[in-house]
């Protein structure tokens, strides 16, 4: 199933997870909220542009809040935390090639409002209950101003990072990335959309301005209050749980909205900001859907399919044509969740946009091209003490020295071993890469005697994973392969399972990359 959970986890983790008075979605009324958009993120001036002081960038001075904000008509405000008054925070729209800086301003409370778990690595007691990290997802941007999870600022305090935007046109997000308590930061709202547009995806004339509309997709649990609750695992000392499963689904931050669209092509940007559920999104009874692109950009051909899926943290850039359905009501489902409705206007809509057979060119990179190849192991593993169960990447802790040290300029094949039971979607930070492949292997062989033994042919990558990416599905029982290029900057990054909850108990490591010459 989607997410990768045994049936008995998926139980074990939904019971854990259900709060004592959790909110009956089904017992408020559907589609009665218009779909919200995010506000427009505005320059706040100029500042030297750090790689040419006699050059200056637009800068964004940007406050980390708290706020209320309803989710739904009939509910009270919501307590979140987001950026400059909303969550999800105001969207960047900028330019390929146009840098930008950002000043990210804590002006938190001291006091976190959800479940702290203090035996997690980050997270110990002398550690400030409140602090912020900023991560650019899919960026391309120097180590300093990556987000790094131990380089984090508590309230009253700021960190200013440079976002050359040096990469093709494709839909980024920002959010936490707090060593020990980034589930929790990211859940009470801090994620919001960072755009790169550039003159190739101009000219291909696709739907733009109010036919271009962004979607951020996040389950949430609410109680019957309307306030966000976060599962426990019943220990008071050891509250961490693996995964979060919740009730309600939030588009843009409301629940179950809707949106009046015309009978014409628009053009859907999607982001899966989920903690840990998986979403297989379909419109209507499964109506045909053109995917045009991905993480990291278009694709090099559309390609219909009648539904996707998405793991947290992946991307999908969709053109439906309601042109066909002129008065008809059609919902945007992902497996038994309705996540909103599209009324289509009955009149004739002019729509003098288009969606060409060819996107742009994508060149393959060749296996033979790549200097090195990594063998990374997705691990689970028991604290006896705790009795708890942790996540670790190549069955090594955090805290360890550096085990990947790629060269810069230089192209790797990384294979992802998953040993688990779940379905973990792996990020690497400053880098896009190509999926290759991914096969079934013997688990029990490669644990017991460390041999890796298939059992399958070799699955190539779908056709919607062909464009360049940034995280990847790994399935259990599987060895998933990714190609990088290794490019932009030397300096220390990370690379982490996507599941929030994974991520936030070791299931992440750092990854240097080297210059040419330098001793590994």
């Amino acid at each position: 199933m989607a997410g990768g959970l045994t049936l008995q986890r998926t139980m074990k983790a939904e019971q854990a997870a259900a709060p004592p008075k959790a909110l009956d979605p089904a017992a408020l009324p559907s589609f009665v909220d218009p779909l919200p958009l995010p506000a427009l993120m505005k320059s706040s001036g100029r500042r030297p542009d750090p790689d040419d002081p006699a050059k200056s960038l637009p800068f964004y001075r940007v406050s980390i809040e708290e706020l209320y904000q309803k989710t739904h008509r009939d509910l009270p405000p919501t307590r979140m935390w987001g950026f400059n008054g909303a969550s999800p925070g105001p969207i960047f729209d900028t330019r390929s090639g146009q840098g930008l800086i950002v000043e990210w301003v804590n002006a938190l409370p001291h006091k976190h409002f959800l479940p702290i778990d203090h035996t997690l690595h980050g997270a110990e007691r002398d550690k400030p209950e409140v602090r912020t990290a900023i991560h650019l997802h899919g960026g391309k941007t120097p180590p300093s101003s990556d987000g790094y999870p131990e380089d984090w600022v508590v309230p009253g305090k700021s960190l200013t990072c440079h976002y050359p935007n040096q990469q093709d046109a494709g839909l980024l997000f920002y959010h936490d990335h707090t060593m020990g308590i980034n589930r929790l930061n990211t859940y009470a709202g801090m994620q919001g959309f960072f755009l790169i547009r550039d003159e190739a995806e101009d000219n291909l004339n696709l739907p733009k301005g109010k036919y271009e509309i962004p979607l951020m997709i996040y389950d949430r649990f609410l109680g019957s209050d309307g306030q966000l609750e976060y599962p426990v695992s019943g220990n008071p000392d050891s509250p961490w749980v693996p995964e979060v499963y919740s009730n309600v689904v939030l588009v843009n931050g409301k629940l179950s909205p809707y949106l009046e669209v015309e009978p014409r092509k628009y053009r859907f940007r999607v982001l899966n900001g989920s903690n840990a559920r998986f979403l297989r999104l379909a419109f209507g009874d499964l109506l045909e859907i053109n995917v045009i692109g991905g993480d990291q950009g278009l694709l090099e051909a559309p390609v219909k399919l009648k539904h996707i899926l998405l793991s947290p943290a992946e991307r999908t850039d969709i053109v439906f044509d309601f042109s066909k359905h002129a008065g008809k009501k059609i919902l945007l489902k992902s497996d038994s969740f309705d996540l909103m409705e599209f009324r289509v206007a009955s009149a004739s809509a002019k729509d003098d946009s288009f969606l060409p057979s060819k996107l742009r060119t994508i060149e393959r990179i060749p296996e033979i091209k790549a200097v090195k190849t990594r063998r990374l192991t997705l691990d689970e593993k028991m604290d006896k003490v705790q009795n708890s169960m942790g996540m670790v990447l190549n069955n090594t802790p955090w805290h360890a020295p550096v085990t990947e040290n790629p060269v810069i300029d230089t192209t790797e094949i990384w294979e992802f071993v998953n040993l688990t039971e779940d379905t973990h979607p792996i990020h690497l930070h400053l880098v896009k890469f190509q999926v290759l492949d991914r096969r079934s292997f013997d688990v029990f062989q490669f644990q017991d005697k460390r041999e890796l033994r298939y059992t399958a042919q070799a699955i190539a990558a779908g056709p919607e994973e062909t464009g360049w990416k940034d995280t990847v599905r790994c399935e259990k029982g599987q060895v998933t392969r990714i190609i990088v290029p290794f490019e932009g900057y030397t300096g220390r990054y990370v690379w982490h399972c996507h599941l929030l909850e994974h991520e936030d108990n070791e299931m992440m490591r750092p990854f240097e990359v080297i210059a040419s010459g330098s001793d590994i």
